[in-house]
């Protein structure tokens, strides 16, 4: 046990002390909020120039009633001919033609757009949007009903739907929205974590394979002990930069948010947290978007998602990076381990596939099982945490999840400590096999 201490802090220290190291895990949060804005910001400032388009409408219902906008500019040309203003507008700088048939109304079909260069969706969408409402007023109007539009504009209604879990103690709001996104997030990062520190701890062992430090050591360390040292140095790394994201997590959840939040708005947070809905309404926001800052501004609820995230980020970790380490130390080269880590990686490619599954249904029959099964259960069951499900299904996962670490470490041992000194020759999956027999 004390060499494996030994080689736990040797690791730790050499990454953890690292500027590297250091700016990755300050920057990071930074990063995951620049991402979950950047869309929007490339929405804002990626906009183009204003298109001009020419409109030719036979039908003498819809160019009349087109609205330009920042997207699009629209120039009526009365009585033209398509082929003629084909040809103008090939020869002038505007960005296109749109041509509507004179029996549009009955024949919606009957529009074409001819454009001068690449189009794009916002642009046929901004173009079609409008000429569907014209089509349907005008189709509308066959039924005689007068004020027939401000009729449909005063029974128009949004529904705002407050969800309530029922099976608790406490009957608190819940947002499928807030839940679908963190558990996207946090299954987000237990693949990070799994690929990028299993791979730390292969190359780190292909490394010292190479420089046969390893036969040096092993006069005194135990190849067991020294994967199991490699891997849980690595793995402390990992802890600590989960926890001081967790921390830094529970500060903006705890001070942050509140001091640059709206009065209003956090009136509205602070009715759903007690178990009300009256203040929330009483805002301008969606009542869906006050359930999710509840969920997201609830230090307790954010600890428990960190504390239950280090336990499951620990135990895939453990169960990956052993098999990481027996192909690190059945290998030369890098590009040597790529036909043995494809094993590995397909199980983890499918665990973030069937994460995407948790957003329609995080009970479904595929999504349960991928969370009970050792191999996918980290990604998987961390989507499903913040839906609310039941302790003993995280309790079960997390069991199955160390008993099979165990085991896989045991595996993994009898591969490395035969492999460590195999030089020059990649082994097939057969050798392999016969490995695990000595």
């Amino acid at each position: 046990m004390r060499n494996i201490g030994l080689i736990i802090m040797r690791e730790f220290k050499e990454r953890v002390y690292k500027k590297s190291f250091i700016i990755t895990t300050l920057l990071m949060p930074l990063l995951m909020v620049v991402i979950s804005v950047a869309p929007t910001l490339i929405m804002v400032f990626a906009k183009g120039e204003t298109k001009s388009i020419s409109v030719i409408d036979n039908s003498g219902i819809v160019a009349p009633r087109l609205e330009s906008n920042e997207d699009v500019q629209f120039v009526t040309i009365p009585d033209g001919d398509l082929q003629t203003e084909l040809k103008k507008s090939l020869e002038s700088e505007e960005f296109g033609l749109l041509y509507i048939g004179e029996d549009v109304v009955t024949n919606p079909n009957n529009v074409q757009l001819y454009t001068n260069s690449s189009s794009s969706m916002l642009i046929e969408d901004a173009i079609t949007d409008q000429i569907e409402e014209i089509v349907e007023a005008e189709r509308l109007k066959e039924y005689n009903i007068s004020d027939l539009k401000q009729i449909l504009d005063a029974i128009e209604v949004d529904i705002s739907l407050t969800t309530f879990r029922n099976d608790n103690k406490e009957q608190t709001a819940s947002s499928s929205a807030a839940s679908s996104f963190i558990g996207i997030i946090l299954g987000f990062v237990l693949y990070f974590f799994l690929v990028i520190y299993g791979s730390i701890v292969m190359q780190s062992i292909i490394e010292e394979k190479n420089s046969r430090i390893l036969e040096v050591l092993v006069s005194t360390v135990r190849p067991f002990d020294m994967m199991m040292g490699k891997i849980l140095g690595v793995a402390s790394v990992a802890l600590t930069q989960i926890a001081i994201w967790g921390v830094l997590l529970i500060v903006i959840s705890a001070a942050v948010i509140p001091a640059v939040m709206p009065d209003d708005i956090l009136a509205g947070v602070e009715a759903v947290k007690a178990g009300a809905d009256a203040a929330a309404l009483a805002t301008d926001v969606d009542m869906e978007a006050i359930t999710a800052l509840a969920s997201i501004m609830d230090t307790g609820y954010i600890a428990q998602i960190v504390v239950l995230l280090l336990l499951f980020m620990m135990g895939g970790f453990l169960l990956y990076a052993a098999m990481y380490a027996a192909v690190g130390a059945s290998v030369d080269q890098a590009q040597d381990a790529q036909q043995l880590t494809t094993p590995i990686m397909i199980p983890i490619i499918f665990a973030f596939i069937i994460l995407t599954m948790v957003m329609n249904d995080p009970n479904s029959p595929v999504v349960v099982w991928s969370s009970m099964i050792p191999f996918t259960s980290p990604i998987v069951m961390m989507g499903r945490i913040p839906s609310g499900i039941p302790t003993w299904e995280i309790v079960t996962s997390l069991v199955l999840l160390y008993a099979t670490f165990i085991v896989m470490v045991w595996l993994a041992g009898k591969i490395y400590r035969v492999g460590i000194f195999m030089h020059g020759k990649k082994p097939t999956f057969k050798e392999l096999y016969k490995w695990l027999k000595y």
